[in-house]
């Protein structure tokens, strides 16, 4: 297993950047709201919740904010009902974004959605123009002090498709019904797993090799991630060494 996603470095980055700052908790939060109410709230049954259960929890979301959450989910408390959106469309240079949200009034958020990509050199696409270059895979993120042999052994025996090298961390990628058991075997291993989570897996990327787009496309990323409904934001962009390291 090899490989170098270029696309989920930045998003390991932009993941700790964002835990320093409020809005993670309330998005964490929507999404275990609504996992609770399609599924049930017992994460047991219910392996998407029970993937939202632990993404809150590895960003450090107080115990019984997130039970709350499972009970507004199921209707045991009073809640908003959220509706799950996914918008398709074109950041700078020609490079495709798929923007996930959680809304309680698609007219509002659509419209939102639509008004900043055109301020900010986007663009919003059909449904389907984009959504065929991404594959929804999980991922789970390990910490280096595991080698690359013990994490390939465990993993390959657990679900695991791939594995790549970002940095201070390994990125195991499996199918998203494999993320709880391959977490499980890994720390069972003795392994130190930093966080997993399900994500759209852009199936081929766009080349970006010059400072100026780069950046704009990051900035349109950032600004779009700022807004309340949106849950995630998944790319196909490639840059280079040097590009990254300048972002």
């Amino acid at each position: 297993m090899s490989g170098h996603s270029k696309w989920a470095t930045i998003k390991h980055k932009k993941g700790a950047a964002d835990a320093k700052r409020g809005k993670l908790f309330a998005k964490l939060i929507k999404q275990v709201e609504v996992a609770a109410r399609t599924g049930g709230g017992d994460p047991d049954t219910n392996p998407t919740l029970r993937t939202m259960f632990q993404k809150a929890r590895d960003n450090s979301v107080p115990l019984d904010t997130i039970e709350r959450a499972v009970l507004r989910g199921t209707g045991e408390l009073e809640g908003v009902n959220y509706e799950p959106i996914t918008y398709e469309g074109y950041a700078p240079g020609g490079v495709a974004i798929l923007i996930e949200t959680l809304s309680d009034n698609r007219n509002r958020t659509g419209s939102e959605i639509r008004s900043l990509l055109s301020k900010n050199g986007g663009s919003l696409a059909e449904p389907g123009a984009v959504s065929w270059q991404f594959e929804r895979k999980g991922v789970v993120h390990v910490d280096k002090a595991a080698t690359e042999d013990d994490v390939m052994m465990v993993g390959l025996d657990n679900g695991a498709e791939d594995l790549e090298d970002h940095g201070e961390i390994w990125q195991v990628v499996c199918e998203p019904t494999d993320i709880n058991p391959l977490r499980e075997a890994l720390e069972a291993s003795g392994m130190t797993v930093t966080d997993s989570d399900s994500l759209m897996m852009p199936t081929n990327s766009v080349p970006i090799s010059e400072a100026g787009t780069a950046k704009s496309i990051m900035a349109l990323i950032e600004i779009l991630d700022d807004h309340e409904d949106v849950q995630a934001i998944h790319s196909n962009i490639d840059l280079n060494e040097e590009l990254l390291t300048e972002l």
